[in-house]
């Protein structure tokens, strides 16, 4: 269910999240079913989580049922909205949010706290996982799905929509999408080497005589003579 919102450690915050609704538009009546939190510091999740089921106080469309299962009667046993928001909007704190496809999860959010009387989230708050994808990958497909089998992330046991599933998913491929694991690790590794120099001892060499020797001369001369209108004959 919920966990402390504060990371404890330190370090940069941030939240990725992701709903489920009842249909696609919350102008026309749609509800937030399901919402799914996890915190990352520093890109990595820390495993504390948010996560509620939400009763929508209206029906399920047929529509949205097959996307993510949950059904009117099982969501008639959770809390309203209005139950959950304070927990929600603690956990998430002022901290940016990851978002696959953000005008939508905001959209609904900020409809859901809206009618409650908070003021909206502001949408540049939310990094668009899919508008980052579709940089990376120009005309690639850009759902999670396709996403986590181009990182080889292991999806299996997503057989619908599940919003802190999702969430969970969405965070390791946030990290790919931002250069991964690997390049971090290197990265920091460097930076550790520049705050930390190695001290490289030389060895001073001998000084070199620039004096030729009398075979050096001698080779030049003959050397000169074989040529055409040589510099140096018209010196001398």
């Amino acid at each position: 269910m919920a966990a402390a919102a504060e990371s404890g450690g330190g370090g940069m915050r941030e939240i990725v999240l992701d709903t489920e609704t009842t249909g696609l538009d919350p102008a026309a009546g749609h509800r937030i079913v399901e919402i799914g939190c996890v915190e990352l510091i520093n890109h990595l999740p820390t495993g504390r989580h948010f996560h509620r089921y939400v009763n929508p106080e209206r029906d399920m469309p047929t529509e949205a049922f097959a996307v993510h299962g949950l059904s009117a009667e099982f969501l008639a046993g959770h809390p309203v909205f209005a139950e959950v928001v304070g927990d929600f909007l603690e956990f998430i704190g002022n901290d940016p949010l990851v978002i696959h496809n953000a005008d939508f999860d905001m959209g609904f959010v900020n409809a859901e706290i809206g009618r409650l009387g908070f003021p909206p989230l502001p949408r540049q708050r939310a990094v668009d996982t899919v508008a980052i994808a579709r940089r990376r990958f120009p005309g690639a497909q850009a759902n999670l799905d396709a996403l986590c089998r181009r990182f080889e992330i292991d999806n299996s046991s997503r057989t619908k929509h599940g919003a802190l599933l999702d969430a969970e998913l969405l965070a390791e491929v946030y990290l790919e999408l931002i250069g991964g694991r690997q390049p971090g690790l290197e990265l920091a590794a460097v930076r550790a080497a520049i705050a930390s120099p190695t001290a490289i001892v030389r060895e001073p060499r001998p000084a070199r005589p620039h004096a030729p020797s009398p075979d050096e001369l001698e080779a030049h001369q003959a050397f000169v003579a074989k040529l055409k209108n040589a510099l140096w004959s018209q010196a001398e």
